[in-house]
């Protein structure tokens, strides 16, 4: 018996480049490689990670959270994301940095200082409004930004 490993995208371009879009459009910063990954994360300050998905939680729950707390009044000092499925050594790299916690998608973290400090798991998304989980993201910008 032999097995068939998939090693590129799972996902056509096509279908995932407007996902990937909605958060580009918000200023977040689109990582695609390892090294892109280890640069945005391995500096002093804040940055949100977000690991974006095709899943319909991240379609009605997780992109549009990110919408909205982006506009609020304290902010990381950088917002990033990595689309599971599509850059997955950027994705595999990301996680590498969540020390503790499971690969989930979607998934978001905020890092001070290379460390997670606050994350939010696929189970803490699915079945929330947008409003909820971004409320959840600015009481840990508050706390940590």
């Amino acid at each position: 018996m032999s097995f068939y490993v998939q090693t590129g995208p799972l996902y056509p371009p096509e279908m995932t480049e407007p996902m990937r879009q909605e958060l580009t459009a918000l200023g977040v910063e689109d990582l695609r490689l390892p090294e892109q990954v280890d640069e945005a994360l391995s500096h002093q300050g804040t940055v949100l990670v977000v690991v974006n998905s095709v899943c319909g939680c991240a379609a009605a729950g997780a992109r549009p959270a990110v919408a909205l707390a982006l506009q609020h009044s304290k902010l990381p000092d950088r917002a990033v994301t990595v689309f599971a499925g599509v850059d997955r050594a950027a994705v595999e790299r990301a996680r590498s940095y969540f020390v503790g916690y499971p690969p989930s998608s979607p998934q978001m973290a905020l890092l001070r200082d290379g460390k997670v400090v606050f994350m939010l798991q696929r189970h803490d998304i699915e079945g929330r409004d947008p409003h909820a989980i971004a409320r959840m993201l600015t009481q840990a910008f508050d706390q940590y930004c």
